[in-house]
């Protein structure tokens, strides 16, 4: 039989027709997703899964062979393309609780699809083959099927079957207990580790909520007593502003490209107020609102989901609820439409006595992306905390800045900066455009409320939310731009790194080194206002009064994951086999992070969880 003959006959059998075209796919999905693989890791982990399917479409299906072939095909591509995509715009990789997002997805489907590199394209290349051909197939005069329908060997599908199905037991069973689900996730292979997604009890066992106290964690955490903190009081009685500012990071502090000041205003800030320089993000899937929820409750962030999604209807101690009891007026600004990730409960939850949000007072007005841009939010907010300053109350407001939104494509008509040619279209350049502007605007507002006399009698506090510029979502010529504005490698706790800025009356302006993430908010004011937290358990600290911290992180980085004062520590599978990122890249190799450490950070995410989800219910027929 002639060689092409016989190629011919074997690649019209749907079984190997398929897998030659899967094993294709799961290369381009691996290569998209991990690092440094090795070349019969994929095969070993994936082919088997597949097989295990196919097996059983040869078993169960006659007529509809093909069309059963074409489904898992197709079924397995969305997976490794939802693979591919979520990776780039989290870092992590997706599982069935992405679903539960589909709104908020589609919502910001302009930066997902801005991270589509075009070779990712060709994972459906074979579906619009195969499409095309069906519909050119029916138009043409009715001919024998390519593929061959003849079912193969019952022995040989059934020596396929265990053979594959025992392969996957042994690439799931052995990796359940890994933290870093990335590495979980090569280690079972990625559709092993979605089926085992599903199927794995998730439910955490909750410490009893009677051994959940405040000594507890602050010892977990090496909090040290204080017994005549600095600053207590020191802002006692004014009003509080608190100002998110939009995929906010730290590296845009005091930066310069060819001689042009990228953010002279929060410069102007940093210089006359307190600057913490080594603040992290502690933000989980749901972004800008795990923000909001993290700093106004000191509680971490839940494992799997949005904390708008998972804590929205729970009773939650917050900071507008301290200020209530203190005679506070609360609100909240934000220029999107109030239901977008659940905000609407979330604020009922934290309890704000009001949201000003698009549908009932912001409008359109100067859209960019989901809303007004951040002028209009500044100029409609001040308006309006003037009148909650006459009213003679004092008020805490948390005001949420958008425009500098990923995939940060701004109007050039905002534009208040040109870039040097090296960072026009690309990804860094339009966010540092973006964050030009951020810059302007919050500049306007810091006038105005001058202008109306608010700003010398509040305390103000200004933080990014999140990143902006991850590690996996950036091409080669964007980690050239970010190596050179840190004249060296960027990396992970750059990428995480947020500025936090203090401005309160009678306060010295000062460049602090001390380690605090979003969770040390709340402590931290409450300090500056004299509101004492002996009766409400928080999971941060003062960091005014604070100088060694252990921050837990979840979601951008693997389970396990946490700072210290010294480095970023990344687990592999566990300890042991983890990654350390000392502040200090160019020092002396050592153990700069500790066992007890990891272990103790994930105590204290487990009491958090174990915290929230035992508190009563504040609308029990939602749940």
């Amino acid at each position: 039989m002639p060689l092409f003959d016989h190629i011919r006959r074997i690649s019209t059998k749907p079984f190997v027709f398929f897998s030659i075209i899967l094993i294709l796919k799961i290369y381009l999905a691996w290569l998209s997703i991990f690092d440094g693989i090795q070349p019969w890791g994929p095969l070993l982990k994936e082919i088997p899964f597949i097989w295990v399917l196919f097996c059983l479409i040869e078993w169960f299906s006659s007529k509809r062979k093909v069309g059963m072939y074409l489904t898992v095909n197709l079924i397995v591509t969305a997976i490794f393309f939802a693979a591919i995509m979520y990776h780039k715009y989290y870092g992590v990789i997706v599982t069935y609780h992405a679903l539960e997002q589909v709104n908020q997805v589609t919502a910001v489907s302009n930066s997902v699809f801005s991270l589509l590199a075009p070779y990712y394209l060709l994972i459906f290349l074979d579906i619009i083959v195969i499409g095309f051909w069906a519909i050119r197939k029916k138009r043409l005069p009715k001919t024998k099927s390519y593929f061959s329908l003849k079912k193969l060997s019952t022995g040989v599908i059934a020596t396929i079957f265990a053979a594959s199905l025992t392969i996957c037991i042994f690439n799931i069973w052995p990796n359940r207990a890994s933290m870093n689900e990335i590495k979980q996730a090569e280690q079972m292979g990625i559709l092993n580790y979605e089926t085992y997604s599903i199927f794995a009890n998730e439910d955490i066992e909750l410490v009893d909520k009677n051994a959940i106290t405040q000594s507890k964690i602050d010892q977990l955490k090496g909090v040290q007593s204080v017994q005549d903190p600095a600053y207590f009081g020191t802002a006692q009685g004014k009003n509080l502003i608190i100002i998110q500012m939009e995929s906010f990071q730290n590296f845009l502090v005091n930066l310069t490209i060819d001689g042009q000041e990228i953010t002279p205003n929060i410069n102007a800030l940093v210089k006359d107020n307190l600057y913490f320089k080594n603040f992290y993000q502690m933000v989980g899937q749901g972004n800008t609102s795990d923000a909001e929820f993290v700093v106004n409750t000191s509680s971490y962030i839940p494992y799997n989901e949005a904390a708008t999604q998972n804590y929205a209807y729970k009773e939650l101690p917050s900071l507008p609820k301290l200020l209530t009891a203190q005679g506070y007026d609360t609100a909240t600004f934000h220029t999107n439409v109030v239901d977008f990730w659940n905000r609407r409960e979330l604020y009922e939850a934290v309890g704000f006595n009001r949201y000003y949000d698009q549908d009932n007072f912001f409008g359109k007005e100067d859209a960019v992306f989901f809303g007004p841009s951040d002028e209009v939010l500044y100029k409609k907010t001040a308006a309006e905390l003037e009148k909650m300053q006459q009213a003679g109350k004092p008020f805490y407001s948390q005001v949420i800045s958008m425009t500098a939104h990923h995939p940060f494509t701004m109007p050039h008509e905002k534009d208040h900066i040109t870039l040097p040619e090296r960072f026009q279209d690309n990804m860094v350049g339009d966010y540092i455009r973006s964050q030009n502007y951020a810059d302007y605007a919050l500049g306007l507002f810091i006038d105005d409320l001058k202008q109306k006399g608010i700003w010398d009698n509040s305390v103000v506090v200004i933080y990014g939310d999140h990143l902006g510029l991850p590690l996996y979502s950036l091409d080669k010529k964007g980690l050239e731009l970010m190596n050179e504005i840190y004249g060296r490698d960027y990396g992970y706790i750059d990428m995480i790194n947020i500025p936090l800025i203090i401005s309160a009356p009678g306060v010295t302006p000062a460049v602090l080194d001390n380690v605090g993430g979003q969770v040390d908010i709340l402590p931290t004011i409450s300090n500056l206002m004299g509101i004492s937290l002996t009766d409400q358990i928080h999971f941060g600290q003062d960091i005014l009064n604070q100088t060694n911290n252990l921050l837990p992180q979840r979601y951008y980085l693997p389970s396990g994951s946490f700072l210290n004062d010294k480095a970023l520590f990344i687990p592999g599978a566990w300890y042991d086999d983890g990654t350390q990122y000392p502040f200090a890249p160019d020092s002396v190799q050592q153990a700069v992070t500790t066992e007890s450490e990891y272990n103790r950070a994930l105590e204290l995410l487990k009491l958090s969880d174990s915290y929230v989800q035992q508190l009563p219910d504040r609308n029990p027929e939602q749940e």
